[in-house]
């Protein structure tokens, strides 16, 4: 039986959270803990394996687990393929086969030599004030503990910078790989270099094969009109290490499990992690760096182009009809943004910086307006291609107009395809030349009402004090401050489901609490980070919200109301309000 990416990624989520909700990590900490303690002689310097193991059977801790972990699974009638000898066991990359087992079973070392996805690992940087960077990505290949002795192997790696910073050393990492359990039979080491070989030259193979047809797709392009030259088609991309890789191989379909319920709830998901350019060192424009997925959720923070890649990979896993556009906005500016083609034809664009939908209408520039036509409310201005994880398409109308362009993406006088097939040998799961599956998403670990509290108890400190600053008192009303929730929960609704409700109770609340001849203002704002001192800041530069802050009158009572919204990944959207109350004196 074949498992999907996408079914592993969610099962390996199911299972994370689970043994996290057991605690099993805790418990199995305070059982090594007391092994040591208890049964450890004085003359032995470490703990064995299968003593560990004893220890955990005996404290029921194995079969805790084994009973809230069940598994079902259908019978099937493919086997794995019986194990050849090891002088000959050089095997190509297939899915992964599962049979089902008793439990106690795991895959031959023939079998795991045939698995080919790296270990990506990412090395973040994060400051006192929560901003993150990335320093390193590295793809580790594992399988050279399948021919080391007693299943151990220490390997030692230079960590390269990313982008700029690319051929920069930023350190040296020692690894320690262990086979766990330990394999029955390994391979000689000379088994596993040899399929590692193979398995490079037949990557550098699709590889080169898969320019040739690009450059012939490329040259085919260009002989349709020779203004083509200048539209954004954009068929590799440099990911964070400066490796060109083919465009559609950064979007798969992905599915969020039980963490993002629908697919504008996805679209905000993606919008509230923060926007950033890469680094440019000097002049001379924008430097191009496309994330890996992984690389991106790490920092939490990207490019357009990896927004517009997540939120395609999700509305694909949505099971919706979902491609990256890659074109311009205003004044010409390279943009990347999400579209999806309904059954019924409907052209949706997506802003993956904004979380706003738009509805796409082509208009006819050769027939005359009947009446005024009103111009688009979306910001794109031309599109060079589209693409997905399975298609490539470049745009061959006449005019890469956004605005009279036709999405009929099955009519190749509009559209100029690239050959599924060829996408497929260097993008497909299990192509050698792609990245690695998707990781599933994570849960949140931010507690939505302990962080709301800190930041309010944070921000009434910085209006205090900078009240004080101005020889002006200040008075909170809790009561007013609690009343204010309404509108911050009624502002992410709309961000979320672009449907406005529950203002009206919060209107007649208002009125409610603020006494005739008093005047009430209130401001509100959004930020995709918790750091209390930088938002006053962003506040204070509002004319608005300063004169709340500031506020002189008579019997002038302040509030404030911090709404943290909390999504995968921690990432979070945090709503804060300022507003007053007071007797106006003429």
């Amino acid at each position: 039986m074949s498992l999907p990416p996408e079914k592993a990624s969610e099962l390996k989520q199911l299972i994370h959270q689970q043994l996290s909700k057991m605690d099993v990590h805790g418990r199995i900490r305070e059982i090594l803990a007391e092994t040591i303690r208890e049964e450890l002689a004085p003359d032995q310097q470490q703990l064995s394996t299968e003593d560990l193991i004893k220890a955990l059977r005996r404290r029921g801790i194995i079969d805790d687990v084994m009973k809230e972990l069940n598994f079902v699974t259908d019978s099937v009638d493919q086997e794995l393929p019986s194990s050849p000898k090891q002088s000959v066991c050089f095997t190509d990359k297939q899915s992964t086969l599962l049979k089902k087992s008793d439990g106690t079973r795991m895959a031959d070392s023939t079998t795991m030599l045939s698995i080919s996805d790296p270990i990506h690992m990412v090395l973040i940087k994060t400051d006192i004030f929560g901003e993150t960077t990335l320093v390193a990505s590295y793809f580790l290949e594992w399988r050279s503990v399948l021919g080391s002795e007693n299943g151990v192997t220490n390997l030692t790696v230079e960590l390269m910078g990313v982008g700029t910073e690319s051929k920069v050393s930023v350190g040296i990492l020692n690894i320690k790989l262990e086979m766990y359990p330990p394999l029955n039979q390994t391979l000689s080491q000379e088994v596993v270099n040899t399929q590692l070989a193979l398995e490079r030259q037949k990557t550098a193979e699709k590889e080169r094969l898969f320019l040739v047809y690009a450059k012939q797709w490329w040259r085919e392009y260009l002989q349709i009109r020779p203004s083509h030259n200048s539209r954004l088609v954009k068929i590799f991309a440099q990911d964070e290490n400066g490796i060109n890789r083919p465009v559609c191989s950064y979007v798969k379909p992905l599915r969020a499990g039980r963490l993002l319920d629908t697919p504008r709830q996805a679209a905000r998901f993606v919008n509230v992690l923060g926007y950033e350019r890469a680094p440019v060192i000097g002049g001379g424009g924008k430097q191009e760096q496309w994330c890996t997925l992984l690389a991106f959720l790490c920092r939490n923070k990207g490019d357009c182009e990896d927004h517009a890649n997540l939120l395609c990979s999700l509305l694909l896993g949505y099971g919706l009809e979902a491609f990256v556009c890659v074109g311009t906005k205003a004044k010409g500016v390279p943009h990347a943004w999400v579209m999806t083609c309904g059954t019924d034809g409907t052209i949706t664009f997506w802003e993956s910086l904004t979380g706003h939908r738009y509805i796409h209408k082509s208009t006819n520039p050769d027939e005359p307006p009947i009446a005024e036509q009103s111009k688009p409310l979306y910001p794109y201005r031309t599109i060079g291609c589209v693409f997905n994880h399975q298609m490539f398409l470049g745009n061959c109308q006449p005019s890469d107009s956004v605005e009279i362009c036709v999405f009929d993406l099955n009519d190749e006088s509009k559209w100029k395809p690239m050959s599924e097939e060829a996408i497929k040998s260097v993008c497909a799961p299990g192509a050698t030349t792609s990245l690695p599956p998707f990781p599933p998403l994570c849960a949140s670990t931010i507690d939505a009402s302990v962080t709301s509290n800190e930041i309010e108890m944070q921000l009434r400190l910085l209006v205090s004090e900078h009240r004080k600053d101005l020889g002006l008192t200040t008075v909170w009303e809790d009561q007013l401050s609690y009343l204010l929730s309404p509108a911050l929960a009624s502002y992410e609704f709309e961000r979320t489901t672009s449907i406005s409700a529950g203002n009206e109770e919060f209107q007649d609340a208002i009125r409610r609490a603020v006494p005739d001849g008093h005047t009430f203002k209130g401001f509100p704002i959004h930020f995709v980070y918790r750091n209390a001192r930088r938002a006053f800041a962003t506040c204070l530069r509002s004319p608005f919200c300063e004169e709340i802050i500031c506020c002189r009158g008579d019997q002038v009572r302040l509030a404030v109301r911090v709404r943290v919204f909390t999504y995968p990944e921690s990432a979070c959207a945090v709503w804060i309000m300022f507003a007053c109350k007071y007797r106006s004196v003429l």
